[in-house]
């Protein structure tokens, strides 16, 4: 960001019950309704300053569909046991063995689909 009066480096800073590290991002997401949060900005090389309030007037939260955030951890720890066997034959087996358990799914729910991508 540049200091609109001389073009040179502007700080921010998040107050008043903000460490100076905190960001305006997480200063917002640590926020509670009616908090007002200050946001300072200075020029050190001109003294050009401006500080302005937020106020948190009321706040919205919405969470994740459990069920795919489970979905997508367990990917990922398939895809993270996948990657660190180094045997092809295993992972030919395993591969065989999801098709199998597929196969059996779909045998199960009546459906045509084919589960072997061929």
């Amino acid at each position: 960001m540049k200091c609109p009066a001389c073009g040179g480096p502007v700080t921010m800073e998040v107050g008043p019950d903000h460490p100076l590290s905190a960001s305006v991002a997480d200063a917002l997401l640590a926020a509670d309704e009616d908090e007002q949060i200050v946001v300072a900005r200075n020029c050190w090389a001109c003294g050009w300053s401006e500080e302005r309030s937020v106020s948190i007037d009321s706040i919205e939260t919405t969470e994740g569909d459990t069920h795919v955030v489970e979905r997508a951890a367990l990917l990922d720890d398939i895809m993270s046991e996948a990657t660190a066997i180094d045997d092809l034959a295993t992972l030919e087996d395993a591969l065989a063995e999801v098709r199998r358990q597929r196969r059996l799914e779909t045998a199960a729910s009546g459906s045509a689909d084919d589960v072997d991508g061929e």
